[in-house]
């Protein structure tokens, strides 16, 4: 990690040198087969390293999983599910979407960024790439084997880390909660705003159904014959203003999608992640050291047990050399307990740095609504002077407002 003079603890990144790491774009190789195999390809591209790779669901298996093995104490996003059967393209397209955002963090993440995991995952292109990866990790040991201040963390925490590990793991599951719901509305709109594309342009096309109609007129409406002409011959060419209507309200859903839901969806794995290592701290290494301890404690009394029965001497010195042991486990125990809390006061920065993605997520959102609605405005203003002719009879009258006057509409 990178980190001021004096105190390796503390984090000096921003925002903008996380995201300047690298870029890195996922997508599915067209299947000449289809989208509905076992096995989708995707092309992994890196800004970094300046490559292309292949890459399948499992090799981004494997690749968490050694992450996972090799950085226990740091947060490693969580990769979306996988559908064994009936794996539609929606389905993979939200995987896809999903890959793309496990991976950017990843590679955006200080640690991880430096490892030769990363960079054989990002840039070989041989076929054996699980091996590969497994093969980095074999006999290393995890980073806190290979850490040189892992076992001086205790120095550089403060004297309250578990008051503040509590308060933080407080703050970030109420900042999830808030962003989880922020991310169902902003779902939700950019969802209506594709429905509402599909509603004008079925519109647009029953106005030019209703032009085209070739139904003789009855001698009932032969009167008004010359009139019913004019307003078909209007309707008719008004489906191509609701189809451009339509198309700009399609554009508006799917940058809001790709701009606001998906950054939203971005911060939220980086928070999920931050979740699951608290509980990985709790259930993991902190539950082992309680687990030693209490063995520790029991053979003292087993000890103390063979010494008052005047036991065999060598019983009582393999108690002994038991306990040494146990000793030992113990204070390795207890150095990743330590350590531990040392990356979990990294990884609770890194959640403060990202935090002003808020901001860029407002902004794609403020600025995708303006550009929508100004540009339905523009279509819709041009789009107004057409219907004019809608209100001309046969008798010549006087084009009405297309507006109703001001007051109540309703009233009688």
């Amino acid at each position: 990690m990178q980190a001021p003079q004096g105190n390796p603890l503390l984090l000096s990144h921003t925002l903008q040198e996380l995201l300047s790491k690298d870029s890195v774009q996922v997508e599915l190789i067209p299947e000449k087969k289809g989208l509905f195999l076992k096995h989708v390809e995707y092309e992994v591209s890196s800004k970094r390293f300046k490559c292309s790779v292949y890459r399948r669901y499992n090799d981004f298996v494997v690749f968490h999983e050694m992450l996972l093995q090799k950085f226990p104490y740091r947060m490693v996003p969580a990769l979306p599910p996988k559908r064994m059967l009936g794996a539609d393209r929606e389905f993979i397209e939200s995987r896809r979407r999903a890959l793309k955002r496990f991976i950017n963090l990843v590679a955006r993440h200080p640690p991880f960024s430096e490892d030769v995991l990363l960079k054989l995952f990002l840039s070989f292109s041989g076929s054996d790439v699980q091996n590969k990866l497994r093969e980095l990790v074999q006999g290393v040991g995890d980073e806190f084997m290979t850490c040189r201040l892992a076992t001086q963390a205790k120095d550089f925490l403060p004297a309250d880390i578990q008051a503040q590990f509590a308060a933080s793991r407080e703050l970030i599951r109420n900042i999830y909660n808030s962003f989880y719901k922020l991310r169902d509305r902003a779902e939700r709109i950019a969802s209506r705003a594709i429905d509402n594309a599909s509603d004008l342009l079925i519109f647009g096309k029953e106005l030019s159904a209703l032009g085209s109609d070739t139904t003789p007129l009855p001698s009932w409406a032969a009167l008004n014959n010359s009139t019913w002409g004019t307003l078909k011959q209007a309707l008719k060419g008004l489906s191509v203003e609701f189809a451009l209507l339509a198309d700009k309200a399609v554009q508006q859903g799917k940058q809001e999608e790709n701009d606001v839901v998906e950054k939203l969806n971005l911060f939220l794995d980086l928070l999920q992640s931050y979740k699951d290592l608290c509980e990985r701290h709790e259930k993991g290494v902190l539950h082992k050291h309680q687990r030693a301890l209490h063995k520790y404690s029991m053979m003292k009394k087993q000890m103390m047990s063979a010494t008052v029965q005047n036991k065999e001497p060598e019983s009582v010195e393999q108690l002994e050399s038991r306990i040494v042991e146990q000793e030992n486990a113990i204070l390795t125990m207890e150095l990743r307990n330590y350590f531990s809390l040392y990356c979990l006061h990294q990884e609770t920065q890194l959640i403060h740095i990202y935090l002003p993605l808020t901001s860029h997520i407002l902004g794609a959102f403020v600025n995708s609504q303006i550009q929508g609605h100004k540009e339905m405005s523009k279509v819709w203003n041009e789009l107004k002077p057409k219907l004019s002719c809608l209100f001309v009879g046969s008798s010549n009258m006087p084009t009405p407002p297309l507006s109703p006057p001001e007051g109540n509409f309703f009233s009688n």
